[in-house]
């Protein structure tokens, strides 16, 4: 038998609507006129037992003509009554007999054999009509379905028929599945072409992101319709849900492909873009299609090389956008300076609002990016000029340092709150930046946060200088009201430090507490002090342990949480108490191990404060220190100290 095209099916739909009848009332009013059993024994059913239980398709059909079965829908009983009758015609005798002596009986099978298939194709035309909204009517989809399942089970024994008709020459197969296929084909493609949903959009979108929304509203509607309703009328190894889905995909791939062999506007590149990497792949992910469809087997709507063509005018426009306010951002803070202002404050506290606008623009725009590309990796390279930004803005500090006007102090820090709000945001949400940008940009954090330190911190060490001058000398040694004094110099000092940011206060202090214990070793290792017995270096050892105590105490209280300082300075005054050379063997492998920046010259000042040592005493200590240097330390993670205690 010939395979008949579906314009006759198209065309009993078309005068449906002409006629003014929904296609829900015409299969409604084809449930009335089927004979249908009154109770649940006599074969009777509910839209939950399933289109298969709907009717009972394999009883006995002699007592129903082909007519009726075919007003009825029943078109399963009908393609059987159908093989039945081939059966019976080409069972008995040869071939050319029948084709001789029945011609007219084969003549009405052919024709009874072409209504069918006309009514089959028909039905899989009305596949898609029901609009969501009508799934809750019991009626509308209970006729659907049982007239969907019986064309399917037709169609799925007629092809077990072609397979029996393939080795006669003179019996044509139906290929009603490959019919099937195409009516789908076909229904999706009028389906795409003339979306019926109503788009939900923007007055400002454009007509391609109209089409483009539209399409896939149908898309979804039509594919939850699948799922909900159709997948029953179906065996499962059809996989029909897949089979829509690809249909679909294969569909929408077609018409994006088009549109963007145009040349595209910025918003509609980003539209597609989304579209492709989220809206799309959305959809596909909802629970009631996720379980049925395979999304990962469709593959991307675009290839790969009109994607890239997208990505590359989107990401371009985002990192020239980012650029272009990330400089405007900076030059207005220095032209706030030229213009002699004093920065905002907030709390008492000085601030500047260029590093938060920033990492705000920052965040959103990586984040959408993400989302449009579908790539974490492409969506960091927007941020690769933030490298250059913040050199120029190390530039801007440096010249504020350099020209040292009046409130070139305040915005330091200012500043400061700046650089720990980019650090913050690099070590928080990295994942915002590729590796070299946020590896780069840390290392010029770090340095304008040292230059920052510096410079506020410099002019305290310079007034408290006259009092540095007296550590390690004979008026120190047991003097503890000299060192109370350089104590309470120095709380006086930091007053110069209010209007710090809160975030920045403690990093702040914490580098005074350790560049005046620092700046203590150093004047220590000066030897201004001889050392000459027990009781001098028993004297030491005790003013040298208070001093690390109250110098401790007074820091903490300022919020510096660096305890280890306090370590250090006790072992030094350990060194100077021990008198056997073990034992500062000892404590020299120790001191040296925890801190490895300790150097020969370092342990070589310490010792020669104990003038009673001998120089060959000397020599053996420090040749144990060098002999556990020779012992790996490469690799542990330490806190430098001693490399900052400059020796003349």
């Amino acid at each position: 038998m010939r395979v008949h095209s579906d314009s006759e099916g198209l065309r009993l739909n078309n005068n449906l609507k002409q006629g003014g009848i929904s296609v829900g009332r015409w299969f409604r009013g084809k449930l009335k006129k089927m004979k249908r059993p009154s109770n649940p024994q006599d074969g009777s059913s509910s839209l939950t037992d399933g289109p298969q239980s709907a009717v009972d398709e394999d009883s006995p059909v002699a007592n129903q003509t082909f007519e009726q079965l075919l007003e009825e829908q029943c078109l399963y009983k009908a393609s059987l009554l159908l093989i039945d009758r081939e059966k019976e015609l080409f069972g008995k005798i040869t071939e050319e007999e029948v084709l001789q002596h029945h011609a007219e009986e084969i003549e009405k099978l052919s024709t009874e054999r072409r209504a069918l298939e006309k009514q089959i194709q028909h039905t899989l035309q009305q596949s898609l009509s029901l609009r969501l909204e009508e799934v809750a009517d019991e009626a509308a989809v209970s006729a659907l379905t049982m007239a969907l399942t019986s064309a399917v089970k037709a169609i799925y024994k007629e092809e077990e028929q072609d397979l029996l008709r393939k080795p006669v020459r003179s019996r044509t197969p139906s290929n009603w599945k490959k019919l099937h296929d195409s009516i789908l084909f076909s229904l999706v493609e009028a389906r795409m072409d003339n979306p019926s949903v109503a788009p939900a959009g923007l007055a400002e979108q454009s007509s391609i992101q109209l089409d483009i929304q539209c399409m896939g509203r149908q898309l979804k509607e039509d594919l939850i319709l699948v799922v909900n309703v159709l997948k029953i009328c179906y065996p499962e190894e059809a996989n029909i849900c897949q089979f829509y889905a690809k249909l679909y995909h294969q569909n929408l791939s077609a018409k994006l492909k088009k549109i963007v062999d145009f040349v595209l506007d910025d918003k509609d590149c980003v539209f597609i873009l989304r579209w492709v990497n989220e809206y799309y792949p959305g959809i596909l992910k909802k629970p009631e299609l996720a379980s049925e469809i395979d999304s990962a087997a469709l593959g991307k709507l675009l290839p790969t090389d009109l994607l890239d063509c997208l990505e590359k005018q989107y990401l371009e426009t985002q990192q020239n956008e980012l650029s272009t306010y990330m400089n405007r951002a900076l030059e207005e803070e220095i032209k706030t300076w030229t213009r002699r202002e004093q920065p905002p404050r907030e709390d008492g506290c000085y601030t500047s609002p260029l590093a938060y606008d920033i990492i705000q623009l920052i965040s959103g725009m990586v984040t959408a990016a993400e989302k449009v590309t579908g790539s974490q990796q492409k969506a960091q390279s927007i941020t690769c000029e933030l490298t250059d930004l913040l050199q120029r803005f190390k530039a801007f500090q440096e010249e504020i340092i350099k020209q040292n006007k009046f409130n070139s102090n305040a915005y330091i820090k200012a500043h400061l709150g700046c650089i720990e709000q980019f650090r913050d945001i690099f070590q928080r949400k990295g994942h915002l930046f590729p590796n070299d940008v946020q590896e780069d940009c840390l290392a010029v954090l770090t340095n304008m946060k040292q230059s920052a330190y510096t410079f506020l911190l410099s002019s305290v060490h310079a007034n408290l200088k006259p009092q540095y001058q007296k550590l390690g000398t004979s008026d120190w040694l047991g003097n503890e009201t000299l060192f109370e004094k350089l104590l309470s110099s120095m709380e006086n000092e930091l007053q110069d430090l209010e209007g710090l940011p809160q975030s920045c206060h403690q990093g702040v202090i914490s580098e005074f507490h350790q560049q005046v214990t620092q700046e203590y070793v150093k004047r220590l290792l000066r030897r201004e002090i001889k050392l000459r017995d027990r009781e001098h270096q028993q004297k030491a050892f005790i003013t040298v342990t208070d001093n690390a105590e109250t110098l401790h105490k007074l820091f903490k209280k300022m919020g510096s949480q660096e305890d280890w300082l306090k370590e250090i300075l006790t072992n030094i005054a350990e060194m100077l108490k021990l008198q056997h050379i073990p034992a500062l063997q000892m404590q020299i492998v120790s001191l040296g191990h925890a801190y490895p920046d300790l150097s020969e010259r370092h342990v070589s000042a310490l010792l020669k404060l104990k003038t009673n040592l001998s120089k060959e005493d000397r020599h053996k200590i420090k040749a144990t220190l060098s002999d556990t240097r020779k012992e790996a330390y490469e690799g542990v993670k330490f806190q430098p100290f001693f490399s900052k205690v400059v020796l003349k």
